[in-house]
């Protein structure tokens, strides 16, 4: 059950050329070239602290500015999630992380449901970090959570430092995914619903 839990996805627009490779059950191992540098560097906190194995590569239009590439990993990413997620059978399905980094202490819970919703409570205190507009960070994680049919929660309980805010988002969020895809040893394989399933397509589980 636990072997090949893995999903690959090659997108391809006019904008942008994304491939994302991600093994669920890895050891935190990276290889991220996007062309946007902050961005390689929070996807590098995905696999680190979500002890998932994650390569991406893109090539996108840049010269015009980030958001088309930044999108279109999170929807590759969250296609990947979702494929080797399957019909998420003996996950844990929920999880839920407090992740301070220095002033920074961001909340994330999260739920493997199939239904995409996310709650964002987040002042990033600056419109840029280095290069990259902030307000790109929310439009992140609608991608990812559209496309893999996450309930997510992100909330900021204190900080000041934009780049701290946001990194400690994606910590808080890679340690919560962590703990909703492990096995759960008591639920012998069954899906982790009252009612037997769980997917996307707004079914209510």
């Amino acid at each position: 059950m636990t072997s090949k839990r893995q999903g690959k996805i090659h997108r391809v627009t006019k904008e942008t050329d994304v491939l994302v490779n991600l093994n669920l059950d890895g050891t935190g191992k990276s290889k991220i070239k996007t062309g946007v540098g902050f961005l390689d560097h929070m996807l590098q906190q995905i696999a680190s602290h979500g002890l998932v194995d994650l390569e991406v590569t893109a090539k996108g239009d840049t010269h015009i500015d980030d958001h088309h590439t930044n999108e279109d990993v999170g929807i590759a990413l969250g296609q990947a999630l979702s494929k080797a997620l399957g019909d998420r059978k003996g996950i844990k399905r929920f999880g839920h992380f407090v992740a301070p980094l220095d002033e920074a202490l961001i909340q994330v819970a999260l739920d493997c449901s199939g239904r995409p919703h996310l709650s964002f409570s987040v002042d990033i205190t600056a419109p840029k970090v280095g290069t990259y507009d902030t307000e790109l960070v929310k439009e992140f994680f609608v991608a990812v959570v559209n496309n893999s049919g996450l309930t997510l929660h992100i909330r900021q309980l204190d900080g000041s430092n934009a780049h701290h805010i946001i990194e400690a988002s994606f910590k808080a969020f890679s340690r919560a995914l962590r703990m909703a895809i492990e096995i759960d040893s008591r639920r012998m394989g069954k899906i982790p619903s009252s009612k037997g399933v769980l997917e996307q397509a707004g079914t209510k589980n």
